[in-house]
């Protein structure tokens, strides 16, 4: 359903509100995507999951992805002069912000009427996450951070085949050159402990194109995540519960990433899974949600 959100057009998926055995709303759990993924990128068994353990969610898709409102009218930023900018340490002016994407998930909730929620981002979600703990930490019941960074110049990078993957393009036009393209990507920046079917995973990328395919508000959110260069620092005013989970084979953001988020975020804890990498296989999935739903339970008795 579409809702109007921080002032935008914001698609989301909300499995509804009602009532736990003891007769009181179900607490809300607003799981947040990473750079280019759509809300059907949550796998439904683990929305599914997160259902029956009691809990309402609710999924929706970043601004300029998805069927969430695109920002065509804004420019699309050189991303090799951003980077370059980025390295000599000057300042970059994003078309938009991952504070402003922080607001429009913050809007996600008032336009629901949610009090509160748990928040769970992955990769770029993950930032947006820490975000959201910032601008609204009375609106947080916890924080979990998965395969994500704070942001911090001088943390690892990407391995260069993946980035070389990663920065390339299709090789040719069409919605099956996009799709091959995003299999390659998935391959390349996947779970070596943890099997990926080609057919299914094949099914989630044509699917996702077939829904929408917005190379261009990829890029702007790329810049917006380079440009947040004070997250890192502010991390240490977050105030909320906080789960940092990364997989140890990651090869996009690797585990040091997970381990610095951890080390700014005051009591925070970090779970670091062996052979995940940077995706939701179903493995990776069935552990994550071993760590989420009692990192739940242990905010709501708060």
């Amino acid at each position: 359903m579409k809702i109007r959100a921080n002032g935008i057009d914001i698609e989301v998926e909300d499995s509804g509100a009602g009532l736990d055995a003891g007769g009181q709303p179900r607490p809300v759990v607003l799981l947040i995507m990473g750079l280019g993924m759509q809300l059907i990128a949550w796998p439904p068994d683990m929305v599914q999951a997160l259902v029956d353990a009691g809990y309402r969610v609710v999924r929706f898709d970043n601004r300029d992805v998805g069927l969430s409102q695109h920002f065509d009218h804004l420019r699309v930023p050189s991303l090799q002069w951003v980077v370059l900018k980025h390295r000599l340490g000057w300042r970059i002016t994003p078309p938009y912000s991952l504070h402003d994407m922080a607001a429009d998930a913050l809007g996600v909730l008032d336009a629901l009427q949610i009090d509160k929620a748990h928040i769970v981002g992955v990769s770029m979600g993950g930032m947006i996450a820490q975000r959201l703990a910032l601008l609204g930490p009375a609106r947080v019941l916890s924080l979990a951070s998965i395969m994500s960074s704070s942001g911090a110049r001088g943390l690892p990078a990407a391995k260069p085949e993946v980035t070389r993957v990663l920065l390339s393009r299709p090789a040719g036009k069409g919605a099956q050159a996009a799709i091959e393209h995003s299999v390659g990507l998935f391959k390349a920046i996947g779970s070596p402990g943890f099997t990926m079917d080609d057919a299914v995973l094949r099914e989630r990328v044509t699917a996702a194109t077939e829904r929408s395919f917005h190379p261009q508000g990829i890029l702007r959110q790329m810049v917006a995540i380079v440009a947040d260069s004070t997250r890192a620092a502010a991390l240490a005013g977050v105030a909320v519960p906080t789960l940092v989970v990364h997989g140890k084979a990651d090869p996009l953001v690797p585990f040091a990433c997970g381990e610095d988020t951890a080390r700014r975020i005051p009591g925070a804890r970090l779970a670091g899974i062996e052979g995940m990498g940077h995706d939701l296989p179903p493995g990776v999935v069935d552990r994550l949600l071993e760590l989420l739903i009692p990192h739940f339970d242990a905010a709501n008795s708060k």
